[in-house]
C-alpha cells in the first residue's frame, strides 16, 4: 500500500486548530502528516501556502505555541508526524531544544530544506541522532545519481522527491518524469522515496507512486483550508478520494 503524506501549515484557519486538523487527517486514512511551521519569508513555496504562512503569522502562530498544542494530542497519535520548516526560526528557538521539544511532543522527523548537507554532518546531525529524530533531505530532478545517494545516506525515514524543479503548488508540476523518477527507482537507496508537488488528484498520486513508496500533498490540501467555509468535511473528502 503506497504511502500518503498529508501538509498543512500550523495556525490556520484558527489558531487553535492545528490539533483538530492533526486528528482529521490520521482520522481519514493517511499515513504520514507533515505540519509546516509558519516563516514570513516562505521562498520555496507558491502562492497558497505563502498564504497560509501570512495568515497563520497573523493569528498568533509560533514554534513554542506549535509545541504546546501538540503536547496536547500527543496520546492520541499513531502515525508519524513530520515538521517541516526553514532554519532561521529553528535556530532562533536554539537547536537543540528545539529537537527536545520535537522528542517531548510526538514528532518523529524533520524537513528543513534550507540547511545544507555539510553544516546538518558537522554541526546538526549529533543533535538530531541524540533526540531519535529522523531528518529528510530533498532531490530534484536536476539532482545527480552521485548526489541522491550522498543526500540518502544523510536521511533517515524518508528521502523527499520534488517532482519538479519550481515552488510548491506549480499547476504545471511534470507528474510523468519518467527520466527522473526511473533514475531514483534504479538506485540503490537506503531510504523509501516519497514524491511531493504538484500532487491534487487520485490519478496523480497513483501516477507517482508507481515508482515511488508513497506521496505528498500540500498546496492542494492547505487550499481546502484556506478556501472553504465547511473545510472539514472538505478535507476528509478529499483524503478519502486519495486513498479510496
Amino acid at each position: 500500500m503506497k504511502k500518503l503524506n498529508i501538509y498543512f501549515t500550523a495556525g490556520i484557519p484558527q489558531l487553535e486548530d492545528t490539533g483538530e486538523i492533526i486528528k482529521l487527517i490520521q482520522a481519514s486514512g493517511a499515513d504520514m502528516i507533515e505540519i509546516g511551521m509558519p516563516y514570513s519569508d516562505p521562498v520555496a513555496d507558491g502562492p497558497v501556502i505563502q498564504k497560509a504562512h501570512e495568515l497563520a503569522l497573523k493569528n498568533g502562530m509560533t514554534i513554542d505555541k506549535l509545541f504546546s498544542q501538540l503536547k496536547s494530542i500527543k496520546n492520541e497519535l499513531k502515525i508519524p508526524l513530520i515538521l517541516m520548516g526553514y532554519i532561521n526560526p529553528v535556530l532562533s528557538f536554539g537547536f537543540e531544544r528545539f529537537c527536545k521539544e520535537c522528542s517531548e511532543s510526538g514528532v518523529s522527523g524533520l524537513i528543513i530544506p534550507d540547511l545544507p548537507p555539510i553544516e546538518f554532518e558537522r554541526n546538526y546531525h549529533s543533535i538530531i541522532k541524540k533526540y531519535n529524530l529522523n531528518f529528510t533531505f530533498l532531490i530534484t530532478p536536476e539532482t545527480s545519481s552521485e548526489r541522491i545517494l550522498y543526500l540518502d545516506s544523510l536521511s533517515s525515514g524518508f528521502l523527499y522527491a520534488v517532482s519538479s524543479s519550481s515552488t510548491t503548488g506549480n499547476q504545471n508540476a511534470d507528474l510523468n518524469n519518467e527520466n527522473y523518477f526511473s533514475k531514483i527507482s534504479s538506485l540503490a537507496l537506503k531510504n523509501p522515496v516519497m514524491i511531493g508537488f504538484g500532487i491534487k488528484t487520485k490519478q496523480d498520486f497513483e501516477n507517482v507512486t508507481e515508482k515511488a513508496a508513497g506521496g505528498i500533498i500540500g498546496t492542494a490540501f492547505v487550499d481546502i483550508l484556506l478556501s472553504h467555509r465547511n473545510w472539514k468535511n472538505e478535507a476528509i473528502d478529499f483524503i478519502h478520494s486519495i486513498k479510496a
